[in-house]
């Protein structure tokens, strides 16, 4: 079934030092055969291009064993297809069945080990592991090593990147408009024909990637302890990157599992904006994307966390300054309450003149920084206060005072002006998106996963809605102790 729509939307911005001007924003929107949706954006400025696109699946769509999958998948599709990153496919193979048939005998040693009474053998799992080692050295003399990323620069590319969220997992390149069939080529290949080669030594790399950013930096140790404190039920719980033991032991056949079913064509949204022209897009998304076939809808994320039913506090020690995570629960995604608590943010902390600036930086030195936003995704809203104490005072003291601004804005109306404040922010940061080829295909493609139309990349209709009695209400209704969870970083040595 094809489905075209033409909107044309004008758009009366304002930005600091700019007059009114009106932006068109014309979005063709298609759908293949196969489920997969298209949204084109022509804009003649320069002759390239943004293609961007987007599956629904990440963190979220994940269980304990696998938690990280959707992150080390990403890593795996750069890894090449039977096509590209190879010499010969045929020759490479069996020795990529070989090493899934020892990955499989390694699993089973390393399960004896998880069990106190086990009789597992370390030696056998290191025994094995080294034989998936030469295997894989054996497989080199038949990789291409980057190929894809090398294809797509020389042939005037200019970015290739790719990242995972909790919700959705999007692969973006920016290239010469005249290159926009090498792209389909690619890409659609990459989904048609991926293979996961050099799978384990991969595995170890996020694995040391996992170290670098979570074990052994004080922020992100701190930010996982918080968030799976926050959220006990929904799978918000558990790290992007995975926990170490899943990293460790994910094989191959698991992840794949996982890109069959999440990465069907039903499940994603192609947008490509730039220099092109509609129908010549759409022959060939028709030629590249629509043969490959759709899945069956993956199954909708039913788990979610119960009414929190008191504050919930922990620590974490490591040897660094103290600092101070306090999160609360939200409303629902695309309740209007998710845009009081985003300007709320933007009130408290957003530059020199926002109020944790002016109250616990500048009149009272209590922080070298306080930050606080609104964090949205498909199954909820958490807001988020980010502060760092300043010597002499304590994470404690800090606190407090961040609790007193709470307060404020339960029993005081912002003030006008500082509403106007933040909606010109919000102008001007719209502004700036829609200049670049590659922001405006990233809020087309979150808007139609998100909320199912893409128009909603908008929104600050529904921000100027906001009301200071709304913001009063809001804040008396989400910021309450027994809807808090409170994470403090504490030093280890201070402790000794």
């Amino acid at each position: 079934m094809k489905k075209i729509l033409l909107i044309t939307l004008a758009f009366l911005l304002l930005s600091a030092g700019a007059q009114a001007r009106s932006v068109q924003v014309n979005v063709r929107e298609h759908t293949l055969g196969n489920g997969m949706r298209v949204l084109i954006l022509p804009k003649r400025d320069a002759p390239v291009a943004a293609a961007f696109i987007q599956f629904r699946t990440g963190s979220v769509n994940e269980r304990p064993g696998i938690t990280g999958a959707s992150h080390l998948l990403e890593h795996m599709m750069f890894k090449g297809t039977k096509i590209f990153g190879t010499t010969d496919y045929r020759a490479e193979a069996p020795i990529l069945r070989e090493i899934d048939r020892l990955a499989a005998l390694m699993e089973k040693e390393q399960a004896k080990l998880l069990t106190a009474y086990g009789k597992g053998d370390p030696g056998k799992v290191s025994a094995l592991k080294q034989k998936i080692m030469a295997l894989i050295e054996k497989e080199r003399k038949y990789i291409v090593k980057d190929e894809l990323w090398s294809t797509y620069q020389k042939n005037g590319c200019e970015t290739l990147n790719a990242s995972t969220g909790n919700d959705t997992t999007q692969y973006y390149v920016e290239l010469p408009a005249n290159r926009l069939e090498l792209w389909a080529l690619m890409e659609s290949d990459r989904i048609k024909n991926a293979v996961f080669r050099e799978f384990y030594s991969e595995r170890d790399v996020v694995r040391e990637e996992r170290r670098l950013g979570i074990e052994t930096r004080p922020e992100g140790l701190l930010w996982e302890k918080f968030t799976s404190t926050l959220f006990e039920a929904t799978p918000y719980r558990w790290p992007v990157v995975g926990y170490a033991s899943d990293i460790e032991t994910m094989k191959r056949e698991e992840v794949a599992a996982h890109f069959k079913t999440y990465y069907a064509p039903n499940n994603a949204v192609a947008v490509i904006v730039g220099d092109v022209q509609e129908d010549q897009v759409m022959a060939l998304m028709k030629k590249y994307f629509e043969p490959i076939p759709a899945q069956n809808p993956p199954r909708p994320v039913f788990t979610r966390d119960e009414t929190q039913c008191g504050e919930k506090r922990i620590e974490v020690e490591f040897d660094a300054k103290p600092s101070l995570e306090i999160g609360f629960h939200g409303p629902l995604f695309g309740s209007p309450d998710q845009y009081a608590l985003e300007i709320i943010g933007r009130i408290l902390s957003w530059g020199r003149t926002s109020r944790f600036y002016q109250e616990l930086i500048e009149k009272h030195p209590l922080a070298m920084t306080a930050d606080a936003y609104n964090i949205d995704m498909t199954y909820g809203n958490f807001f988020v206060i980010e502060a760092l104490p300043k010597a002499p005072h304590s994470s404690r003291e800090l606190e407090e005072a961040v609790y007193a601004e709470l307060e404020k804005l339960k029993t005081e109306p912002v003030s006008q002006w500082e509403l106007e404040k933040v909606r010109n922010q919000m102008d001007a940061d719209f502004v700036r998106g829609l200049e670049d080829n590659m922001d405006l295909a990233r809020m087309l493609a979150s808007a139609k996963t998100r909320t199912g139309d893409w128009r909603n990349f908008d929104e600050r209709e529904k921000y100027a809605r906001v009301t200071p009695e709304d913001i009063m209400r809001v804040a008396g209704t989400y910021f309450i102790k027994t809807n808090r969870t409170v994470a403090e970083l504490v030093s280890k040595k201070k402790e000794k």
